[in-house]
Order: structure tokens, then C-alpha cells, then sequence
């Protein structure tokens, strides 16, 4: 399983309930669409960490990183290349 298809199989199942892929465009931004809160993005963050042994900076959780599956998988592959 891809990364991309991880982030987004654990945002469609925990945040939008469903397992249909065709719910959520992963281009599509989180907060724009209303899928996630300020909580849903901490809970989104532990996961990360969790799942792809990625720690997240505290001036790394900004938008430009967490706020669609493309910038999380962007943000997963910058950390895990340095």
C-alpha cells in the first residue's frame, strides 16, 4: 500500500466514515472542506508519527504541510529523505 493511499484510507475511515475512495480528492484541503478540525489535524499528527516513525516540529504543523493527503505525503517523504 502506497503512502498516499495509508493517509488517505485513515482520513476517509476516521473523519468522513467511509471506505469510498471517490469522497476524498487528495488534493483536497482538510480545512477548507471542513474534514478536519484543530483536533483532527493533532490526531492526524500523532499518526503520522505513529505510522511513518516521523517526529513532527512544532514549526513544521502548518498548513502548507498537513492540509490534503498530496502536502502530508510531500511533508512524510521531505523527513524521511533527511
Amino acid at each position: 500500500m502506497s503512502l498516499e493511499e495509508q493517509i488517505r484510507g485513515y482520513v476517509l475511515e476516521n473523519y468522513l466514515f467511509t471506505d469510498d475512495q471517490s469522497a476524498l480528492n487528495s488534493a483536497d484541503s482538510f480545512l477548507e472542506k471542513g474534514i478536519l478540525d484543530s483536533t483532527g489535524i493533532l490526531e492526524v499528527i500523532y499518526f503520522i508519527e505513529d505510522e511513518f516513525n516521523v517526529k513532527v516540529e512544532d514549526d513544521e504543523m502548518i498548513p502548507e504541510n498537513l492540509d490534503s493527503v498530496n502536502q502530508i505525503v510531500a511533508y512524510i517523504g521531505k523527513k524521511q529523505g533527511s
